[in-house]
């Protein structure tokens, strides 16, 4: 049998918490949830109440605790990252920082699928502030100087540090909206606007595979390198996906093709089509599966079923960017009279 680790979450109520926590649960691992208040969804868990931007909170919720893992959700900042693992009189043990393809998209240069050496290149001009665009830019540069600190610590003091940088994360009990910003465009009868034809690749990772990952991890000496990016096996075309996606959910679709140039004219941003935008990773996995033989679930295998969560979940809300879905219909309907 397995030997049983304690495992501490900073954070992890999110949907991608919840399925790392019970892949840890489910491998006998001691798994404890500090936040800042008592999360649902993470049944057999301890829990320590701490605001993660207070050091002198966290440091009083770890004095004198001992883990032999950290996974953490929270880190947004070097300061992030400075406060948790400086706290005195705690062992945090080995630490994973989960991190995100949003540190390629702020790289100068770097082309997808983008491979782990591409953040370290120059960061682009910061865009407009108060510009969707900016506010991506802003998540990007704190988590690469986030990651940044860590590498400080493991060369300074030795620390067993992973991050694990993500694409968008896909899994039943997600409450983004962007899965679901495709299906009500799908379900509503009109047609879907597919930029510069659809043909951008997307390439996600399944939650569930986020959490194996993890529960390997706590069980393996700690890898080679600081960085590695979990992603599905096979990219495929956003045309590809949205008709994988109608299927499932029992529609014909249709679809009207429009140069991106031509949406940003008539007012139309990336919220309009959420995993064709600029700000959606592309991840070359293949660091992981050449070091520790990480392989993604298959996207015909979590696609059905993130849908399916989806229809039988149908969100009160719409995802931001179907507010302009009027403005869709009317280009989409000048295109067809052209």
């Amino acid at each position: 049998m397995a030997e049983m680790l304690r495992v501490l979450l900073v954070g992890g109520g999110g949907f991608i918490g919840t399925r790392v926590a019970e892949s840890l649960l489910a491998a006998g691992h001691a798994v404890t949830v500090m936040s800042r208040g008592r999360r649902s969804g993470l049944a057999g868990c301890d829990h320590i109440l701490a605001d993660r931007a207070d050091a002198a909170t966290i440091a009083g919720a770890l004095e004198g605790r001992r883990f032999d893992l950290t996974v953490d959700f929270l880190a947004y900042d070097a300061t992030d990252v400075e406060r948790l693992l400086t706290v005195p009189y705690a062992a945090l043990g080995r630490y994973l920082m989960i991190s995100s393809g949003q540190v390629y998209l702020i790289a100068e240069g770097a082309e997808p699928p983008y491979r782990e050496e591409d953040a370290e290149l120059p960061v682009i001009p910061e865009p407009e502030p108060g510009s969707y665009a900016h506010g991506n830019w802003v998540y990007g540069i704190g988590k690469r100087r986030a990651e940044r600190a860590l590498s400080a610590l493991r060369g300074t003091h030795g620390m067993r540090a992973v991050a694990l940088r993500l694409p968008i994360v896909q899994g039943e009990g997600d409450t983004s909206l962007r899965h679901w910003a495709y299906l009500e465009r799908l379900l509503d009868g009109g047609p879907v606007l597919l930029p510069d034809g659809g043909t951008r690749l997307v390439r996600h990772v399944y939650a569930a595979d986020v959490g194996r990952t993890v529960t390997w991890l706590a069980a393996h000496p700690a890898p080679r390198m600081m960085a590695y990016n979990l992603a599905s096996p096979e990219p495929v075309t956003l045309r590809e996906l949205l008709e994988r996606m109608a299927r499932e959910a029992g529609v014909t679709p249709r679809f009207v093709e429009v140069p991106w140039s031509e949406m940003r004219a008539a007012g139309l941003d990336d919220t309009c089509s959420p995993y064709a935008g600029r700000w959606s990773s592309l991840l070359d996995p293949s660091r992981a599966a050449a070091e520790w033989g990480f392989l993604g679930t298959r996207i015909d295998d979590w696609l059905p079923r993130v849908t399916r969560w989806h229809l039988e979940h149908r969100p009160a809300t719409s995802h931001p960017g179907y507010a302009l879905r009027p403005r869709e219909l009317e280009l989409a309907a000048g295109r067809a009279g052209a």
